[in-house]
């Protein structure tokens, strides 16, 4: 069962993300997500523009699929929680790109559908 989820460790473990486009959501220009992947078990730490602080956690469901719950704290000091599935794929320029489908759980309503490319390390 390890080696069917191999392509989502490889494409997201210790890499970063940026927002590509997110226009229902609060991430947005700035903020910066870092995945860490155990196996299935997938975390990232995630913050920037109106984001103080926010964590993911979730699983792979499949070779190219994630499933993720989330919560942040907001520049303003809301407090949000919602949860997300969504779908690994791989650029022209070969950057990991994420597009999710999500709704909020707590602290919003309603929920959209957002995009993540990989950026590069900072030196």
């Amino acid at each position: 069962m390890h080696s069917h989820f191999a392509h989502v460790s490889e494409r997201l473990h210790n890499r970063r993300f940026a927002v590509a486009n997110n226009a229902q959501g609060l991430s947005g220009a700035g903020t910066l997500f870092h995945y860490q992947v155990e196996g299935t078990a997938i975390s990232s730490t995630y913050q920037g523009g109106r984001i103080r602080v926010g964590h993911q956690v979730g699983r792979a469901t499949g070779a190219d699929t994630i499933e993720l719950l989330f919560h942040c704290l907001t520049t303003e000091g809301e407090l949000l929680s919602g949860w997300s599935r969504g779908t690994i794929g791989v650029d022209d320029a070969g950057r990991t790109t994420l597009s999710f489908v999500w709704g909020w759980l707590s602290g919003a309503s309603g929920g959209g559908e957002s995009n993540y490319v990989e950026v590069a390390e900072q030196p």
